[in-house]
């Protein structure tokens, strides 16, 4: 099974690159921040998903190791394939697409190629535990308080019921001075969030 290559890119399509390594082309499909950060004629290292089909072996390739883990752990939900897993990383950082999936976003997840209402909340539903951390991280990050004290907040909920993710129900709230009643909080939220 191939891991990584090392080698210098020969082409690049429009989401694919050829490298050259010890003289062998390979071809790999990449996204597009990966396919951003290589240059024609220059050396690169990919961190490489093998898929081997009946009637094809593809290779995919990934220039940091955390977006070919999120690569692998989309493709373990059932009816998302390679394409479908490609399209979603597309959307944004591997760190973005994380937050999103543990928000449960399905909004954003939506905007990748190929992805309806229901492939995003399958997304949502098999993968939230799996990415959950970097979204409590990035939610205290925002508004300083663990993540029970979050889940707790009946601004957040309120919020969420009306259609924001954690995510950005914290983002919306982390402004608004706390001490006040709950109803001013989450109307204070709503014209930041405008």
């Amino acid at each position: 099974m191939i891991a990584s290559i090392n080698g210098v890119v020969e082409d690049k399509g429009a989401d694919r690159v050829i490298i050259n390594a010890a003289g062998i082309g390979y071809e790999l499909f990449v996204t597009n921040s990966s396919l951003a950060n290589l240059a024609k004629d220059k050396e690169a290292k990919l961190y490489v998903k093998e898929q081997i089909k009946e009637d094809a072996h593809d290779l995919y390739g990934f220039d940091s190791i955390e977006e070919k883990h999120l690569f692998e752990k989309l493709l373990s939900v059932k009816n998302v394939g390679p394409k479908v897993a490609l399209a979603v990383l597309n959307i944004g950082s591997s760190d973005k697409v994380g937050q999103a999936i543990a928000g449960g976003e399905v909004k954003l997840l939506q905007t990748a190629k190929g992805v309806g209402r229901r492939a995003a909340e399958q997304i949502v539903v098999e993968l939230r535990d799996k990415v959950g951390l970097i979204s409590t991280v990035a939610a205290e990050a925002v508004v300083g308080r663990s993540g029970n004290d979050i889940e707790k907040d009946e601004a957040v909920q309120a919020l969420v019921s009306l259609g924001y993710s954690v995510y950005d129900a914290n983002t919306a709230l982390a402004g608004v001075d706390s001490s006040l009643s709950t109803e001013a909080r989450i109307k204070q939220a709503l014209r930041v969030a405008k």
